[in-house]
């Protein structure tokens, strides 16, 4: 009879009530595979879209969880050059360079780009397979909790702004949903390549906060019409760039907020996806807008290193049982995270 680990699972779409624990075996790395007995695994926002029901085949039932930590335990064929023993983080995304284009078909339904936990069962559980390629070795005493909370968030933000939205020093950025876990990660990031940062978030609470953390200019959505504050604050010359996770509710006062030659970058629709946009806004100041979606190997180890080395900090909530799982989700849900909620089994 195989072995059984610990998950938390759905096996119907639906809210936040759908979730709850069981017992399922214990998966066996195939070929290129290795099997992580799972120290932290980290919520993200994409936990409530597939479990509302994203179409995009996901796996019944499902086990949740892009972002985890933990060590090797055992290696399928042709995984031998990972250590048992070896404590990793691992990279959420699975052949990102083919998504890029590289060799790409015509559709971008095509299984071979996928992310963990999505497309595949993921890391709320004791155990979970990921490809040996994904893993990244953890410095000796970093906290598989931080680094669980780290993964997804930050390479997102990275390559938003860094590599899609080339955001220079010296230039302006409004950052909205800044409160989240994308957005906590990207106000370091902009701090650190010397941007003046404009955050937008809700409640009293969380303007300390995200001062604390370092944005310069912090706005509550509750109690401003940011766009009309941007304005005036940067004496009608706007921001240089937006970098958008929160979608519709936000998307026509945050093109607002654009200067001249203005870029926008969204890489989250939080409050849905269908923004209205002012169309004269973006011929008339030459605006540019452009996705981002995660990032690449290379991206995530390069942000990563910078958090082994203290350079770039996650922001965690709080730490939660994997038995809390549903309770995890309905904060989220509500709003009242600020960064990351990381379970642990």
């Amino acid at each position: 009879m195989p072995r059984k680990m610990r998950a938390a699972l759905f096996a119907t779409y639906g809210g936040p009530e759908v979730v709850e624990m069981g017992k399922v075996p214990i998966p066996q790395p195939g070929p290129g595979e290795v099997r992580i007995k799972i120290e932290a695994a980290a919520m993200n926002h994409l936990d409530l879209w597939v479990r509302r029901g994203l179409p995009i085949g996901t796996p019944m039932p499902h086990i949740g969880g892009s972002d985890m930590a933990g060590v090797v335990d055992s290696v399928g064929t042709g995984a031998e050059a990972v250590p048992i023993g070896t404590r990793v983080v691992v990279d959420p995304s699975v052949s990102y360079e083919w998504y890029l284009g590289q060799g790409r078909g015509p559709s971008i339904d095509d299984p071979r780009y996928h992310i963990l936990g999505e497309h595949t069962q993921g890391g709320f559980a004791e155990y979970a397979i990921v490809p040996a390629s994904n893993v990244l070795e953890l410095p000796e005493d970093f906290p598989a909790e931080k680094a669980a909370a780290a993964g997804l968030v930050f390479v997102t933000a990275w390559r938003a702004l860094m590599t899609r939205a080339q955001l220079r020093a010296g230039e302006r950025i409004l950052i909205t949903g800044a409160s989240g876990g994308v957005g906590t990660a990207a106000i370091q990031i902009a701090v650190s390549a010397g941007a003046k940062v404009y955050a937008l978030t809700g409640g009293e609470k969380k303007v300390r906060l995200l001062e604390e953390l370092g944005a310069h200019v912090v706005y509550d959505r509750h109690k401003v019409d940011f766009s009309r504050e941007v304005w005036r604050e940067t004496a009608k010359r706007g921001v240089h760039v937006v970098f958008d996770t929160v979608g519709e509710s936000v998307w026509p006062q945050a093109l607002r907020t654009l200067g001249h030659g203005g870029r926008l970058v969204t890489s989250g629709a939080t409050t849905g996806s269908r923004g209205v946009t002012e169309i004269r806004l973006v011929f008339w100041k030459q605006l540019t807008i452009m996705g981002s979606t995660m990032g690449t190997p290379a991206e995530f180890r390069q942000v990563m290193r910078l958090g082994f080395s203290g350079s770039l900090e996650p922001v965690i909530h709080s730490v939660m049982p994997l038995d809390e799982t549903r309770k995890a989700h309905e904060m989220l849900e509500a709003g009242e995270v600020f960064g990351k909620i990381v379970l642990v089994p």
